[in-house]
């Protein structure tokens, strides 16, 4: 894009819809972006980011002079032809998409015809096209986001593809909204409506689909005695399969994942299809995080009474969000088999203290760990690997970890005194089938 930038409003400003807003505008354009939070936007307008996402308050601080934040509608309209929709579609009782956000987008835009609407929620194929027969007279684009938590900022700012669907009579608005992404340089996908719908439920749902089967090769390997992280190098190794989410752990979990697997696999049971891969993603992810309660009463036996440190709550590092993850299910199923929860966080320790009212939340991880009988490593925080763990032995009342993410270091613990389970891993603190024989 060449010239004077074009204004843009982002609709949303959440996780994505902020993101977004901050990096058009370290693009070049005016931002208008709008949510019906009040308390959201006077602390954005005050320059305060809501979200932990690295690199995000750099750039609206950097770009402050470019976004507005507001509550109201008409200002947005005013400003900006191109309207991305960024709001939350989460999941319903039934596993389907909530819409009813996006349907409050829609309907404050009837009357209107003058603006593209460029969807970024996440939504059902078939949505984009229900929504231009509700909105004749509107340009309706398809333009799903492929950011990752932790690094949503890397991947705005040098993505591998962007998704652009657009139908019948609106290619010269795909075009525009092309043209916003071409500075970026990764390969734009031009597409039908549902075909680019499609694709980032499809794209999550693989990705997820990845982890639950290195997940149960993990489960296999402890049983005969391999080492999961050596099977998955070796099949990373292949190009046809690559490296990528082959990190054997306790589960996935966020605001992706989970929801967007969920709401694939209940649109094709809509239309009679039974998703029958899906429906072993989803199970594998959930028993994944139950079989760290298994590894700990084959130490403790029953865990009443013990004390149990949870090292990480947020889904995944550099981030503090709480959705869907491991740490929710993990601790009730402690308390669930009577042991005293404690748990420690660098980030999101007040957002899971909301989540988690009975759990004990400690300053530091080293408070946490103080009188355990165990600990876990939910989340991979750089610092947990650089903790001094013979003093932690020494202050533990049993110096025993099991490793949700096999991110330690196994020799160096076992030397430094520590009982260690990982995923997969036989050998590591775990009898091979042969010891057990």
């Amino acid at each position: 894009m060449t010239g004077e930038k074009a204004p843009i409003g982002v609709i949303g400003v959440g996780w994505v819809g902020l993101v977004t807003a901050a990096c058009f505008a370290e693009l070049g354009h005016p931002v208008v972006a709008r949510d019906i939070v009040p308390a959201k936007v006077e602390a954005l307008s005050r320059g305060e980011t809501t979200i932990h996402e690295p690199g995000l308050d750099d750039l609206l601080r950097r770009n402050a002079g470019r976004l507005t934040f507001t509550t109201e509608m008409d200002g947005l309209l005013d400003a900006a032809q191109v309207l991305f929709v960024c709001v939350d579609t989460p999941p319903t009782y039934s596993g389907d998409a909530d819409l009813s956000r996006v349907r409050s987008v829609v309907e404050e835009l009837r009357a209107d015809g003058d603006h593209v609407l460029a969807m970024k929620s996440t939504v059902p194929a078939g949505t984009g096209e229900s929504i231009r027969r509700d909105l004749p007279g509107l340009a309706y684009v398809s333009c799903p986001e492929f950011l990752r938590e932790g690094s949503a900022v890397e991947d705005f700012l040098h993505p591998d593809r962007v998704v652009i669907g657009a139908g019948p009579g609106d290619d010269g608005a795909g075009a525009a909204v092309a043209r916003l992404y071409e500075p970026l340089g990764g390969e734009i996908v031009r597409t039908d409506v549902a075909s680019a719908e499609m694709i980032k439920l499809a794209s999550n749902a693989f990705l997820a689909t990845k982890i639950s089967f290195v997940n149960e090769i993990a489960n296999v390997c402890e049983e005969v005695g391999a080492d999961v992280g050596e099977v998955a190098r070796g099949m990373g190794l292949d190009e046809r399969i690559g490296p990528s989410f082959l990190q054997a752990g306790i589960g996935y979990g966020g605001s992706c994942f989970p929801k967007d697997v969920s709401a694939l696999k209940m649109l094709a049971g809509n239309t009679g299809y039974h998703f029958q891969l899906l429906n072993a993603v989803i199970e594998v992810n959930e028993l994944q995080k139950r079989r760290v309660v298994g590894k700990l009463e084959k130490h403790l036996g029953s865990l009443l009474g013990k004390r149990v440190a949870l090292l990480g709550l947020a889904f995944k590092p550099n981030t503090d969000d709480m959705r869907e993850a491991s740490s929710l299910v993990l601790a009730a199923r402690l308390q669930g088999e009577g042991a005293e929860v404690v748990a420690y966080d660098p980030v999101a320790k007040e957002r899971a203290a909301e989540l988690l009212p009975t759990v004990e939340m400690s300053a530091s991880a080293l408070d946490a760990l103080d009188g355990a009988d165990a600990a876990v490593l939910v989340t991979e925080w750089p610092e947990f690997a650089e903790l001094d763990w013979a003093e932690v032995a020494n202050r533990m009342a049993r110096p025993l970890i099991v490793d949700g993410r096999n991110f330690l270091d196994a020799k160096a613990l076992r030397s430094a005194g520590f009982e260690y389970e990982g995923i997969g891993r036989a050998g590591e603190g775990s009898p091979s089938p042969a010891a057990a024989d």
